[in-house]
C-alpha cells in the first residue's frame, strides 16, 4: 500500500453503491459491490471506483474492498473496509436474512492492513 501512496488510517467518504446514489434509505445485498469516492484518498481522485464485498449476516452490514479503479488508470488491489461510527452502519429492523436496508447512502472508508 505505502507504494501506492496509501496507508493505514487513511480515510474518506464513499458513496457505498453507485447504483443508488444520494438514495435514502438504501438497500445492500450479500456479495459484490461497486462504491465510488466522494473525496480524494491519498493519490486516489474524487470518483475512483472500489470495488469488494458485502456481508449482512450481523447487527451491522459489513464491506471490505479489495480493489481500486481511478479514471484513466489501472485496477490495483487495496485492502480498505466502509465505516461510519455511532453504528451507522446497522440494519434497519426491517431488513430481510442476505440484505441490509440502511439509513444512508454513504460512509467513511479507511486504509486498513488486513482483514480480521
Amino acid at each position: 500500500m505505502r507504494i501506492l501512496g496509501l496507508r493505514v488510517g487513511n480515510e474518506a467518504f464513499v458513496e457505498l453503491d453507485i447504483n443508488q446514489d444520494d438514495v435514502s434509505p438504501i438497500t445492500l445485498y450479500d456479495g459484490p459491490i461497486e462504491s465510488k469516492l466522494k473525496q480524494e484518498l491519498g493519490p486516489l481522485e474524487r470518483t475512483t471506483r472500489l470495488y469488494g464485498r458485502v456481508w449482512t449476516g450481523g447487527p451491522q452490514v459489513v464491506i471490505r474492498y479489495y480493489e481500486a479503479h481511478p479514471p484513466d488508470r489501472d485496477k490495483f488491489p487495496i485492502c480498505a473496509m466502509a465505516r461510519l461510527s455511532k453504528g451507522q452502519l446497522r440494519k434497519r429492523p426491517e431488513s430481510k436474512p442476505g440484505t441490509a436496508i440502511l439509513d444512508f447512502s454513504t460512509a467513511g472508508v479507511d486504509i486498513v492492513d488486513s482483514f480480521r
